[in-house]
């Protein structure tokens, strides 16, 4: 496969973090709440009911956000769970508290899902924006790790990509991506110079970095393949809500007369979203960008707050809609589903053309989000078996 030119000269490199992933279930939701409120919005920045922010504007550096105190930071709430990417030590002061406390208010058995906290630490690499169609993007950015068996997460925001993957990987997540051509920015302090990087067997990640059991597959129609392959075997297909339409969009705080409101709106918006557990909803934050939102159109009304306008940009009319992988049969170190659900979406020798994507995974689920024109020939796609059939 050739890479892009505009996609291999992009921005690509570590973003310095350790984080967990934090996986709660949906009726856990409320339990959870005023602890992600929390982490969005620390004591002393807004009320803690997430609504009534101090009427002094002293609170907030006139140069400085809110969004901007996290090296990353993922909020996404979907049909299927809420899931929580920050950083580990956010994860356990803040959740592993909460967590005990739904385990000790639950009557019923042991067993109970009451939320988890990651064992494994995990890196995050960004993309920032490669001028060429997002689905060709997933593809091209994760066939090399899905060939070399690493498995990862995937997010698109308004701005950029994030590829979130195993720490311990991490040597072998930049050799892969780099022996396909892909330059990581040597400023980045988390660089690894795969040259110079060494480890014992024994550190490979699980995620793919030690021996399969099977050989891997070495191109990416033989990957697709199998990965379509395993979600048959599972009874995964894909889901779509028919209520859900969404919308992506960022935060706008360019002006300095009109920051500290804007920004004010963009939390009384977020929390007010939050408060009536959305169908879907997700909140990307980083130092270096505003806050990205992907979230259902009916929500927007939400900041439309203060009298402010434009509190968030983006192309409200551009209509996107989720399709749903329930991915809880499956192992948490699975590989190659992003990429294979990319490919099946990009080849334009399965039906008529490549399909534009965004992707956004979470804790147990993946979720494909297309243009609504789209998506008959989106889940035809899909539905497509190893043998060519179509599947019910």
């Amino acid at each position: 496969m050739e890479h892009s030119t505009l996609l291999m000269s992009a921005n690509i490199h570590f973003i310095e973090a350790k984080l967990s992933l934090i996986r709660i279930p949906l009726d856990r939701y409320h339990h959870y709440l005023p602890t992600i409120l929390r982490l969005l919005f620390p004591p002393g920045e807004v009320a803690a009911n997430g609504l009534e922010s101090s009427s002094s504007h002293d609170y907030l550096p006139d140069d400085e956000s809110w969004a901007n105190k996290h090296a990353f930071l993922n909020v996404s709430i979907t049909p299927i769970e809420c899931s929580i990417v920050c950083d580990s030590c956010l994860a356990q002061n803040l959740f592993q508290p909460a967590i005990k406390a739904s385990r000790s208010m639950l009557t019923s058995p042991p067993s109970q899902d009451y939320g988890s906290i990651s064992d494994e630490e995990f890196g995050v690499i960004s993309v920032e924006g490669a001028g060429m169609e997002a689905g060709q993007r997933v593809l091209e950015l994760t066939s090399p790790l899905a060939l070399a068996g690493i498995s990862l997460f995937f997010i698109t925001t308004y701005f950029s990509d994030y590829i979130l993957v195993p720490a311990k990987a991490k040597g072998q997540v930049v050799r892969a991506l780099e022996d396909r051509g892909f330059a990581f920015e040597r400023s980045s302090k988390t660089y690894v110079n795969p040259a110079a990087h060494h480890r014992h067997h024994s550190s490979c990640s699980s995620a793919g970095s030690s021996s399969p059991s099977t050989p891997p597959p070495k191109t990416v129609t033989e990957l697709q393949a199998r990965t379509f392959d395993n979600l048959r075997r599972h009874s995964i297909v894909p889901m779509v809500d028919d209520d859900l339409r969404l919308v992506q969009c960022c935060g706008s705080n360019e002006n300095p007369d009109t920051f500290v409101n804007h920004e004010l709106a963009l939390q009384n918006g977020i929390s007010r979203c939050l408060l009536h557990k959305p169908k879907f909803l997700s909140l990307t934050m980083t130092k270096e960008e505003s806050a990205s939102l992907l979230l259902e159109k009916r929500l927007l009304s939400n900041f439309d707050v203060y009298g402010m306008v434009d509190v968030l940009l983006g192309a409200k009319d551009d209509i996107l809609v989720p399709i749903t992988l329930d991915l809880r049969p499956l192992p948490f170190e699975a590989t190659g589903i992003v990429c294979g659900v990319a490919g099946r979406l990009s080849d334009d020798r399965v039906m008529v053309r490549p399909i534009d994507m965004n992707y956004l995974s979470t804790a147990s689920a993946g979720t494909v989000m297309v243009n609504e024109k789209d998506l008959v020939e989106a889940m035809e796609k899909l539905r497509i078996g190893a043998d060519g059939s179509i599947q019910p």
